[in-house]
């Protein structure tokens, strides 16, 4: 009955999600919603991206282990994010009135900046949208209490998402967001009062994390601790700026004000609520202690679904699911989109110069088809790996290489070509130096990259510049001197 129930949620959002694509009607529609969106669904549409199966299963799993200092990345850096991008992106990009965010590196940089960092971006995708695959596969092997293996759940769950987004593109997603987000709050906050309840009222859950110092959240004062610990807060707090699906809500908004107050304020909503699936989990170790400790050794994403499968009526599990798919589908179908569209509009589109809106729209479903095929492929190889793994891993990449050409640029009148270039490729080099060797270890892979990234765009900028002004001064002197030859 549960999953019957769970087929029927999944076909009611492919309905929704299909009467919505028919406002679709040129690329506009499809990659910004005609920029038609007014701030509430800005805001929904932001909460609803960003809440995912990592913020559902993974951030839970990490902070029964690690405490708030584990999950620094999420909910803390992914929430700080949306917050900067309302207050200093958000309102400059709304103006220049992109396609892309990979259409800003080539106005700012040129072509050859805008392929690079439009493969990065892709890139990062995979492991976010996998995660998102991931937690799918879960709930239908969950549900049909193994019967359907995960790589099947997985091949339901991107059909399912892939039956409206393929069509409807943002407006599709953009309105089963809208829906998506109520039940998911009202399910999930819902959940917490009855859990709350089982375990005897919410103080004893919160004595609980606090015997077991889960509210310890800053680093101990040793340096490495304190490197790695900011290292992990930039992850997703910058590396997710110079991203398509939060540059798409920006894009969409139907004015400048929806456009940066809706991610500021679908920030705050996101790390406030981010607490409930931790207050679960909490409950969960109280509500059914034995089996909790087993879970959080063996597999700590499982935690939540089995206080639900096993401690819970069938109202609740309803709800749960419920709330869960929405988070789930609500994510998966936003980072579908957002690589294709900027795969389209930034590299095939020079391939195919002369096409016209109507062969651009088609290659845009056309792109979203595949990169699902491959989204699936890569989640069933990824098969057993850590959702929040997963996402956190995902946003290293944009940030040591797309982040400070994208800062740099839109505040810094110095930063030039050449300084990107340098900046994008010694990034990149050093973060998978350090990546790949011991230094690792020593250092955060991905801080030193950034700082490199950083240090490169500053150098490349300005040492042509340096270079040309010492050359005129010395041939200005060598003409004053009469021996000069």
């Amino acid at each position: 009955m549960l999953l019957a129930l769970v087929i029927v949620y999944l076909l009611i959002t492919i309905g929704i999600g299909l009467v919505a694509a028919r406002r679709v009607k040129n690329t506009s529609d499809y990659a910004i919603a005609g920029r038609h969106l007014p701030m509430v669904m800005i805001v929904t549409t932001t909460f609803a991206t960003w809440f995912g199966s990592e913020t559902v299963l993974g951030i839970p799993a990490k902070f029964v282990n690690s405490g708030l200092n584990g999950v620094v990345e999420d909910p803390f850096g992914a929430g700080l994010c949306l917050i900067l991008v309302g207050m200093f992106f958000a309102g400059k990009l709304y103006r220049m009135t992109l396609l892309t965010i990979a259409d800003y590196y080539r106005e700012r940089y040129g072509r050859r900046v805008e392929v690079v960092c439009t493969l990065i971006i892709m890139l990062s995708y995979l492991g976010w949208v996998s995660a998102q695959v991931s937690a799918l596969g879960l709930v239908f092997n969950i549900l049909s209490d193994g019967a359907i293996s995960m790589p099947l759940g997985m091949g339901i769950g991107v059909v399912s998402i892939l039956a409206y987004t393929l069509f409807g593109g943002m407006w599709s997603v953009a309105i089963t967001d809208f829906i998506q987000m109520i039940i998911l709050v009202c399910g999930l906050a819902t959940l917490a009062v009855f859990a709350g309840n089982q375990a005897g009222g919410a103080e004893r859950v919160i004595a609980l994390a606090e015997s077991k110092n889960m509210f310890h959240f800053l680093p101990d004062g040793n340096w490495h601790d304190v490197m790695f610990f900011v290292a992990s807060g930039l992850t997703i707090m910058l590396g997710s700026i110079p991203q398509q699906d939060v540059f798409q809500r920006v894009m969409s908004a139907n004015s400048v004000k929806s456009a940066t107050r809706g991610p500021i304020i679908g920030g705050v909503c996101y790390m406030l609520f981010a607490f409930v699936p931790m207050f679960l989990v909490v409950s969960a170790m109280i509500i059914m202690p034995d089996e909790a400790l087993r879970l959080i050794n063996d597999d700590p994403q499982r935690v939540l679904p089995t206080l639900v499968m096993q401690k819970m009526p069938f109202v609740m599990q309803v709800i749960f699911f419920g709330a869960l798919l929405s988070a789930i589908k609500s994510t998966a179908s936003a980072t579908l989109l957002a690589p294709s569209v900027t795969f389209t509009e930034n590299i095939w589109r020079q391939f195919r110069p002369d096409m016209d809106d109507k062969a651009q729209l088609r290659a845009m479903r056309i792109t979203v088809l595949v990169f699902s095929v491959v989204v699936l492929m890569y989640a069933i190889v990824m098969q057993g790996s850590s959702i929040y793994e997963m996402v956190s891993g995902a946003y290293q990449v944009p940030l040591v290489g797309a982040f400070v050409p994208l800062a740099f640029g839109l505040y810094w009148p110095k930063a030039t070509t050449q300084g990107a270039v340098l900046s994008i490729a010694l990034g990149l080099c050093t973060w998978l130096v350090f990546l790949a060797t011991p230094l690792g270890e020593v250092l955060p892979a991905q801080g030193v990259g950034l700082v490199v990234a950083v240090l490169a765009m500053v150098v490349g900028s300005l040492a042509p510049q340096v270079l040309r002004n010492v050359h005129s001064t010395h041939r200005y002197h060598a003409g004053m001197d009469p021996n000069a030859h």
